[in-house]
C-alpha cells in the first residue's frame, strides 16, 4: 500500500522558514557552506517518502493512533514532522520542526 504525501500550507511555511533560518546560519559563519539548505531540505523530503509506505511505524503524538511524529535526522541533530494518517490513502504533514524548538509553531 502507497501513501500520498500531501504538505499543509502551514507545513510547507515550517519547510520555508527552515531553509531560510539554515541560509541565514551559514551566511552568518565564517566557514558557512551554502549547500547545507538545500541538504536539509533534501533529508527532509527524503523522510517524507518513508511517509509513503510505513507512516505507522512512526511514534505516536497524542492519545489519536493517527497523529504521529517522524523524525528526521540531519547532522548533529534533526528535524521533526508531525502528521495525520487521514485515510489509507492519505498522509497530511501538518508541522515541521527542528529538533531543538520547543514545540510546533
Amino acid at each position: 500500500m502507497k501513501y500520498r504525501v500531501v504538505f499543509s500550507q502551514a507545513a510547507a511555511e515550517d519547510l520555508e522558514q527552515l531553509f531560510d533560518f539554515a541560509l541565514q546560519r551559514e551566511l552568518d559563519s565564517e566557514t558557512g557552506d551554502l549547500h547545507v539548505p538545500e541538504k536539509a531540505v533534501q533529508a527532509i523530503k527524503n523522510g517524507m517518502a518513508f511517509l509513503t509506505t510505513s507512516p505507522f511505524a512512526c511514534r505516536k503524538a497524542g492519545s489519536s493512533a493517527f497523529i504521529r511524529e517522524l523524525v528526521i535526522p540531519f547532522g548533529n541533530t534533526g528535524y521533526v514532522a508531525l502528521f495525520e494518517i487521514v485515510d489509507g490513502n492519505t498522509v497530511i504533514i501538518g508541522a515541521i520542526r527542528h529538533q531543538r524548538e520547543d514545540d510546533y509553531h
